[in-house]
């Protein structure tokens, strides 16, 4: 997906506790980082859950090659409902328990990466006191 500057101005700003540059700067990262490997067929679920949780932030209107489009869901428990700070901190808590989950359930054992991302992306945004999930180049999303 390419992140247009009209989905950055579209990003509420009330799901976000960084800066809407910043937090596009890891939407547009993690966009392309996620192109280059499925084009490499290179499995990489960590920028996969960077990805659907940056969407799902962003109330991205997801483009299917096949389908209709959509308003992205929230990546853990898959509500079609839009972000927002009550359902962001719910997302949170159920990444997060996932995340401890022992034993794993197969399904995300075939994702490695997934969950992490997914928790660290909320985490990030909401707490913004550990380092965004994947470098960025601030400059990026202008």
């Amino acid at each position: 997906m390419d992140v247009t500057a009209a989905d950055i101005a579209k990003i509420p700003v009330a799901n976000l506790g960084v800066p809407r540059a910043s937090f596009a700067a890891l939407w547009v990262t993690a966009e392309r980082l996620h192109d280059e490997r499925t084009q490499q067929r290179i499995s990489d679920w960590y920028s996969a859950g960077v990805v659907m949780t940056c969407r799902w932030l962003a109330g991205a209107t997801v483009r299917p090659e096949t389908g209709p489009p959509h308003l992205a869901r929230s990546p853990v428990t898959g509500h079609a409902h839009g972000a927002d700070q009550e359902l962001i901190e719910a997302e949170y808590l159920a990444a997060s328990t996932l995340a401890m989950c022992q034993p794993r359930p197969v399904w995300l054992e075939q994702r490695p990466g997934w969950i992490e991302a997914v928790e660290a992306t909320l985490h990030w945004v909401q707490h913004r006191y550990r380092d965004p999930p994947l470098v960025i180049d601030e400059n990026v999303a202008d």
